[in-house]
């Protein structure tokens, strides 16, 4: 287990609450914002979360280190989680750079798994922000993972985990194959859906 009370814990994750709030904040301002009002708002809805000291201690594990509060600390970027799920692949591109643009804010990794899915079909864009605290004596970055998705790539990740990672089942393999068709699928359904988007937003224009 890891080797702290939950009165320490508590005090760790809370710092990461507040660098998710922040995150929180700053993406419902760009999502009444980002667009002029005829275009709509680009996300659907937001979910966050805190790993749990358990979550925390199987990383941990996972990683070959102690399980320790300060490796967590340390060796742990998602400590901090917020999925943000778009209407389509230009609403999380838009998003991303806006953030990108944000002086205060330090990008320390990112994965574009829309332009390059992973071999089983997965889509969806990766970024880990650094979000500044700041303190009577100072300030720290804290690091918070934002997964931005469309709505068919959220609905596609979601049960694939649940078909593959929750129950055991016989004939994974040709399952897998079957799920990444699905993918494909719904990527060409999400495609024609934008190519409706955009034709109502240049009849708009050409009205106005």
């Amino acid at each position: 287990m890891i080797h702290t009370t939950d009165e320490e814990y508590l005090q760790l994750t809370g710092t990461y609450e507040d660098a998710k709030e922040i995150m929180l904040s700053r993406l419902n301002i760009l999502n009444h914002n980002l667009y002029v009002k005829p275009l709509g708002q680009p996300v659907h809805n937001i979910q966050d979360r805190i790993k749990k000291k358990e979550s925390l201690e199987e990383k941990l594990t996972r990683k070959g280190k102690e399980t320790t509060l300060e490796n967590a600390k340390h060796y742990i970027q998602d400590i901090a989680g917020i999925r943000v799920i778009c209407y389509f692949v230009d609403d999380i591109y838009n998003l991303v750079n806006t953030l990108k643009k944000q002086t205060d804010l330090v990008v320390i990794r990112e994965s574009d798994y829309i332009k390059a899915a992973k071999p089983n079909g997965y889509r969806s864009y990766h970024i880990i922000v650094g979000v500044p605290l700041y303190y009577t004596d100072g300030m720290e970055y804290f690091p918070v993972e934002i997964q931005l998705r469309t709505m068919a790539m959220d609905l596609w990740a979601s049960m694939e985990h649940r078909i593959l990672y929750k129950h055991e089942r016989s004939g994974r393999e040709m399952l897998a194959v079957e799920l990444k068709e699905y993918a494909e699928n719904l990527l060409a359904i999400e495609e024609k859906f934008e190519q409706y988007s955009v034709g109502k937003m240049n009849a708009e224009n050409a009205l106005s």
